[in-house]
């Protein structure tokens, strides 16, 4: 499927998933936004794609600074077709050891202000009648994992967001697809927070011999111009544990039903 002249914003722009999917979009005609902390960073991305371009830093945390963004990628092309929550970080350290501030940190960042940036963007896409709103959890979002409780806490989350907006707007012509991926060659282990919150500073075999960044995200993009609504990257055991958990689109559709059969306008009435 192309998506020509379609506007694409992704959030954690600058490096890994975020920047193959930017690569992957763009190559399908797409127009990018990139978003994430580093504005050299996405300038270098930007400056390789061979498409219409837009960089707007910010930090997810800064509410103002995200909606200040989000009027500026509306306003770039007259719309965003396309929303991709991907700004997260992960973690390496057991629950006994981990300090609190730390669960308050990732959840922040990789559910709480996932949320906000969709948030941002429910209202023009709804009343538009189309678009994707796109989530990247991870297998971590369905299967709990060791020395990732934090992590796992806000990627189960978000799922359950975006199956319940999804639910919400199944009437709207906006489409929401998550996205959970197994390990993918990034710097995701490099990056994660630590029991007290200091980054890690090396990777992990796993990650390091993961999909390579390019084909995870070609992978992605086909399954949403294919409008899967969850989507398992992944190989070998992450893999088969990923189809184990997998939502069945049945259960999407019986919730969807509830809602065309006037579930909201119910509850609404009754107050």
């Amino acid at each position: 499927m192309s998506f020509d002249k379609q506007v694409a914003w992704i959030t954690g722009a600058s490096s890994g998933i975020g920047a193959a999917l930017a690569r992957e979009f763009a190559a399908r005609g797409a127009r990018i936004v990139l978003s994430g902390r580093d504005e050299a960073r996405l300038s270098a991305v930007a400056t390789a794609l061979d498409t219409e371009t837009l960089c707007l830093p910010f930090d997810v945390r800064d509410d103002a600074a995200m909606a200040a963004a989000t009027g500026e990628a509306i306003a770039w092309q007259g719309g965003v077709d396309i929303a991709v929550a991907n700004a997260g970080v992960s973690q390496r350290g057991t629950a006994r050891k981990t300090d609190m501030q730390v669960y308050r940190e990732i959840i922040a960042i990789d559910l709480t202000q996932q949320i906000a940036f969709i948030q941002g963007l429910v209202p023009h896409m709804a009343d538009r009648g189309s678009g994707r709103m796109v989530f990247i959890s991870s297998v971590a979002g369905k299967v709990g994992v060791p020395m990732r409780t934090a992590y796992c806490a806000a990627k189960f989350g978000l799922i359950g967001y975006a199956d319940a907006l999804r639910a919400e707007l199944s009437q709207s012509g906006v489409e929401v697809h998550v996205i959970a991926p197994g390990s993918v060659a990034t710097d995701v282990s490099r990056n994660a927070l630590t029991a007290d919150g200091s980054k890690r500073g090396k990777s992990d075999p796993a990650i390091d011999g993961g999909i390579p960044a390019d084909e995870a995200a070609r992978e992605m993009v086909d399954a949403i111009a294919l409008n899967q609504r969850e989507i398992i990257v992944a190989r070998g055991m992450e893999e088969a544990l990923g189809k184990l958990r997998q939502t069945p689109d049945q259960v999407f559709d019986q919730v969807a039903a509830i809602v065309a059969n006037g579930y909201i306008e119910k509850m609404e009435a009754e107050g």
